[in-house]
């Protein structure tokens, strides 16, 4: 590995630390701050860009506003962060509140007022600065489950108002309500063979490298015998004291003969730069065991930039009479630190183990574009779809694309194209292609020009046309037709498709449209009554539910209401 004065000068310039305002923010939170989740922990498609707050595993706890400012921004959303509200404080920063339950006062006005004039649930608002004033301290919502929670929490997080960078939270002085002394654990080290002709460890796929503790409390790899490029990756959790659960690491760096030569840290994060955490992990061990092994190089340049690397992207080369000793340092925030010491060597050493890579006709590379056609179906993947080089499985039976499988991350939506002559074109209209899981079909929208049907996805797997001729389900647990209901504040109505799925659902009570809230994990549709819009005595409800192909479902049903005080 080659080292230059420029490089370890932009190493050092890149890892100082920003001073951010310490003692200007309060916790958006009154109880003591746990965190089911923490900033840059790793997600699916992306890194995590906050503080997830435990919420005492129930809705409806006061969430503050973390310091003076204006509602710039808010979100209502059946995904992501559900019902989400953005302070814009004066300082340059911006707070984000997500998954809430309901915003409160003038808030919440705003936002049924605009739901009611968009008849829509999810609508998304910007502000003026003299709209919604808000001060330190002062209840802005009701913290919830909504969007794609998993499970009641408040999702915070810290965002430059300009740049709309994310910023780890720890930096706000957020680390003073947290006690953390233990360090991160890394419960897997492992070495990966780059090149075809490499060997290491008599092996020409991954291996797991035993380790030892040492007395000093740093751990000793077992020896690495290789020829060829090599690379290494871990499994690593951090813990702190408070909040019994693990969470992701704070600070990677890998060391070569005392130079460092490949290293990141969650310090801030660029939304646009998500999604390559796919080629940061070892995504086919991922989808395969859920293990999120963080590779330590780079096989093909990426563009993540929380990553310092040297000219070598990571990769060390095992040439003979080459001896090495590398050190993995993983750090928390509070610098509680493990280190991992890796002694590498040349050997000319023969594979038992051969690599399980099956070779096919179909080659793509990820510079090149790349189209492959058979019988109706014809796919392209433009260039900078995929991370790297690979042999791709490709194979049309019965109507039915067999497209490699998931265990390859697409960076970038690739183009998959069915052509239909038999099917009637008032038919076509009802068709789409579907991601084809075991038994279950999973919508794609798509397109229909004359007898092609085309649709743009990110992921590998099995795909097939669909008809979805059947309407969606509309019903109510608790039949309230004809019946009193004096005194009920809501209702509640079950939705679901089994297809191509719900694309759009209102509600209408006596001709006027009516706010239904969606909870998508439930299929169920509330409304909240509000009495200006009930009428004395008797009151017709209709829900109207369309699917993704245009089949419709109207339920219809009447109840009575006595609103009189």
């Amino acid at each position: 590995m080659k080292y230059t004065p420029f490089l370890l000068l932009f190493y050092a310039v890149v890892t100082a630390q920003v001073n951010y305002p310490t003692e200007y923010f309060k916790s958006p939170l009154d109880i003591p701050m746990q965190l089911s989740g923490n900033f840059g922990e790793l997600r699916p498609n992306h890194f995590h860009s906050g503080f997830d707050f435990k919420t005492n595993q129930r809705e409806g706890l006061n969430v503050y506003a973390a310091a003076d400012g204006y509602i710039s921004r808010i979100k209502i959303s059946n995904s992501g962060y559900g019902k989400a509200i953005y302070i814009t404080h004066p300082n340059g920063f911006t707070t984000v509140y997500g998954h809430l339950k309901a915003a409160v006062g003038a808030i919440q006005e705003k936002i049924i007022a605009t739901q009611y004039k968009e008849e829509a649930y999810e609508v998304e608002l910007f502000l003026k600065p003299d709209e919604l004033v808000v001060k330190q301290g002062e209840v802005i919502a009701l913290s919830g489950n909504t969007g794609g929670s998993e499970g009641p929490h408040l999702h915070f997080e810290f965002r430059d108002t300009q740049s709309e960078k994310v910023i780890n939270p720890l930096f706000f002085g957020f680390d003073t309500l947290l006690t953390d002394t233990k360090a991160p654990i890394i419960t897997n080290l492992v070495v990966f063979p780059i090149s075809d002709n490499t060997i290491v460890n008599q092996s020409q796929r991954p291996v797991n490298l035993s380790l030892s503790l040492q007395k000093d409390g740093t751990f000793l790899s077992e020896k690495v015998v290789a020829n060829g490029q090599i690379g290494f990756g871990i499994v690593a959790d951090d813990y702190d004291n408070v909040s019994y659960n693990k969470n992701g690491i704070f600070k990677v760096q890998a060391i070569a003969n005392g130079k460092p030569y490949f290293g990141y840290k969650y310090d801030e994060l660029v939304f646009d730069e998500g999604r390559y955490i796919n080629s940061f992990i070892d995504y086919k061990r991922y989808k395969k065991t859920y293990q999120r092994v963080q590779k330590l190089f780079m096989q093909n340049k990426y563009s993540w930039s929380n990553i310092n690397i040297n000219i070598d992207n990571g990769i060390v080369e095992v040439l003979p009479n080459f001896t090495q000793i590398n050190r993995i340092e993983v750090s928390d925030y509070f610098e509680n630190k493990t280190v991992i010491t890796i002694p590498i060597e040349y050997s000319n050493q023969k594979a038992v183990v051969f690599s399980d890579i099956k070779k096919t006709p179909y080659w793509v590379k990820f510079d090149k574009d790349s189209n492959f056609e058979k019988e109706n179906v014809s796919v392209y993947f433009p260039s900078g779809t995929f991370y790297d080089d690979f042999y791709l499985n490709f194979d049309v039976k019965q109507n039915m694309l067999y497209l490699h499988d998931d265990t390859v991350p697409a960076h970038t939506n690739f183009t998959i194209s069915f052509t239909d002559t038999t099917s009637p074109s008032e038919l076509k209209k009802k068709m789409f292609i579907a991601l084809v899981n075991g038994k279950k079909l999973g919508y794609i929208t798509t397109k229909l020009d004359g007898n092609t049907f085309s649709c743009r996805t990110r992921t590998l797997g099995q795909f097939t046309l669909v008809k979805d001729v059947i309407a969606p389900k509309v019903s109510m647990a608790k039949p309230i037709q004809d019946k009193w209901i004096t005194g009920q504040k809501s209702i509640n109505v079950t939705i679901s498709d089994d297809l191509s799925g719900v694309k759009t659902y209102n509600g209408y009570l006596n001709g006027k449209w009516v706010l239904f809230e969606y909870e998508s994990k439930l299929k169920r549709l509330t409304h909240t009554f509000v009495d200006v819009l009930l009428n004395e005595g008797k009151n017709n409800l209709k829900v109207v539910v369309t699917d993704n192909v245009g089949n419709s479902t109207i339920f219809e049903t009447q109840f009575n209401m006595s609103i009189k005080k």
